[in-house]
């Protein structure tokens, strides 16, 4: 049996108080419950802070673009499904440029995880408004106020056909590490949105701003997780915020009807093109 810190690697170097401490923890709890082997990973990140956690956690690495960690995550379950992919994005990496992929992985339902870390802000570059920071809040890019409304992450994931759609709390570990564990064992995409302060750049979505409005959705008598309407009105709620599994639904993932009778991994495969019938096609365009 693996034990957590058989994927712990190097030091972390994020800020004393982050939320990210709390993610890699709960990340390496949820990969020891499963006994994953490291080798049998993948975790693709993109652009900000969450970006250096693959830095830290055992298991194959790939740092790529900003909002771009859905289609290389994509490409790399298609190409070896037998492989556990998880992907980890920010707020903005996730919501803002990467939305487009957002929709679309979540429509296909591909058998990956996807941990979005939402502190809120854009936190690298210094504390610009992200697509998540609420109404009003200020920050350098909006010195009087953000005049946007905030988007909703698990809204837009329900709304797009997501078929795991959950939310933890950096601050309470061993709830979000079951959360990440049951996401690794989900047939097909599974979504794990973490509220994760900022402790540098972000005064307002404190550790205790987030406590006093948490919702545990497991708590609530006779909720239903797979019950799509119970989800939605959960959602709606503008008082609290509910954390926990939200919604989950059973339907086949995109690779298990997209690569039936394909002799499996395809990274496997003589994938060489024919240059002699290349060339003849090629002909044509001369």
């Amino acid at each position: 049996m693996k034990n957590k810190q058989d994927y712990q690697v190097g030091k972390p170097t994020w800020c004393r108080g982050c939320g990210l401490f709390g993610i890699l923890e709960a990340l390496k709890r949820a990969a020891s419950a499963l006994n994953l082997e490291p080798e049998n990973m993948v975790m693709v990140t993109g652009i900000g802070c969450h970006g250096r956690t693959n830095s830290y956690f055992r298991a194959y690495g790939f740092h790529g673009l900003h909002g771009r960690v859905l289609p290389v995550a994509s490409g790399i379950k298609l190409a070896n499904p037998g492989l556990t992919v998880l992907g980890v994005s920010g707020d903005g990496d996730a919501y803002s440029i990467g939305m487009g992929h957002f929709i679309h992985t979540l429509r296909k339902n591909i058998g990956l995880t996807l941990v979005v870390v939402d502190n809120r802000i854009y936190a690298l570059t210094q504390g610009q408004a992200s697509p998540t920071s609420g109404l009003g809040f200020p920050s350098i890019s909006t010195p009087f106020g953000s005049k946007e409304y905030p988007l909703d992450g698990l809204k837009l994931a329900l709304a797009s056909g997501g078929t795991f759609i959950s939310r933890g709390f950096s601050g309470e570990v061993g709830h979000l590490a079951g959360l990440v564990e049951k996401a690794m064992s989900h047939r097909g995409f599974s979504l794990v949105e973490v509220l994760s302060p900022c402790v540098t750049q972000n005064a307002v979505n404190t550790y205790n701003w987030f406590r006093s409005r948490l919702l545990n959705v497991e708590e609530e008598p006779g909720y239903d997780p797979s019950d799509p309407a119970k989800a939605w009105s959960l959602l709606n709620r503008e008082d609290r915020l509910p954390v926990g599994l939200v919604f989950r639904q059973e339907k086949a993932s995109y690779e298990e009807m997209a690569l039936e009778g394909f002799d499996l991994p395809l990274a496997a495969a003589d994938l060489r093109p024919d240059m002699a019938r290349l060339e003849k096609i090629m002909e044509k365009f001369r």
